[in-house]
């Protein structure tokens, strides 16, 4: 994997930009798809692995008892891949992780929490085009049908009625993409994908190590942090926009208002690396690590 560290604004959009153009159309449009988070040394572990125990067991239970006690209107067919992804964006542990197509959107992620802008923060790029080369034949040929780069849940049906069909479509783990429904103006607005390993066991970041050349991730060091994040709110991209509602709009303003000095950047590293320790300290008893 390629690790780039940019150094100023302009060179972060080139990077996250780069590789967009397609000359067979003519057009920029970029294969990647992305992922901000607030500290550059996190990993691209799923809330069910944070989960600890014998998660890959209490995923069935997970979603069982999801799909219970929700409500009937929950989901507007009833399938796996539905229940899945309205699981995962409630907030239920699951073997999904949140992307975008948008670069601004993972910026927006990277720098969102004022309180870790005293450490590097980071956006994982991946050419979901190219991963998606190395499907099983059964997925690549529904794709080609479809005419089609990435997955929906309708057509993630047709190919596994269940995540244990799912995961027994090859005997190595491998790497989807796939467009949840429009649930709500959240995931319209955050232009948001989900990606999904074959087995609940499966390692994204593993994957990607036997696989380097189809990610690269760039790093914002925390200098430049305040910068990104205030760019991004003249360009209108905040929680308000992103989270549409009274939530959003509070997370917004009290971030907005709050003044600088509130996080000195030695507070800040010093704040970061005790958050840091203390998920390491809760795996060992047991807990849940923080994302």
């Amino acid at each position: 994997m390629r690790e780039i560290r940019a150094t100023t604004w302009t060179e972060l959009n080139e990077h996250l930009y780069a590789g967009s153009f397609r000359e067979e159309i003519g057009r920029d449009r970029s294969p990647y798809v992305f992922r901000g988070v607030t500290d550059a040394r996190s990993s691209l572990t799923t809330t069910l692995f944070r989960l600890g125990g014998d998660y890959a067991q209490m995923e069935h239970h997970l979603l069982r008892n999801f799909r219970k006690y929700a409500r009937r209107t929950a989901v507007e067919h009833d399938s796996p891949w539905n229940w899945l992804a309205v699981a995962q964006h409630h907030g239920l542990p699951t073997r999904l992780l949140d992307w975008t197509f948008s670069p601004l959107v993972a910026m927006h992620f990277a720098t969102q929490d004022q309180s870790r802008f005293g450490v590097d923060g980071a956006i994982w790029a991946i050419d979901f085009v190219r991963a998606h080369t190395l499907l099983p034949d059964g997925l690549r040929e529904l794709l080609e049908e479809e005419g089609s780069q990435v997955f929906t849940v309708e057509m993630l049906e047709c190919a596994a009625a269940s995540l244990e069909e799912f995961g027994e479509l090859a005997p190595d783990d491998f790497l989807l993409f796939f467009e949840p429904p429009s649930l709500d103006d959240r995931i319209v607005n955050q232009f948001a994908l989900f990606s999904v390993m074959s087995r609940p066991t499966g390692s994204l970041d593993a994957w990607l190590a036997e696989h380097p050349e189809l990610c690269r991730r760039v790093v914002i060091p925390a200098g430049l942090k305040r910068e990104v994040r205030d760019k991004l709110d003249q360009a209108n991209v905040t929680e308000r926009v992103l989270f549409p509602g009274l939530d959003g709009l509070a997370r917004w303003l009290k971030r907005y208002y709050t003044p600088r000095d509130c996080y000195p950047p030695a507070a800040l590293a010093e704040e970061a690396d005790e958050e840091r320790r203390r998920p390491e300290a809760e795996a060992m008893s047991g807990g849940e690590p923080q994302p």
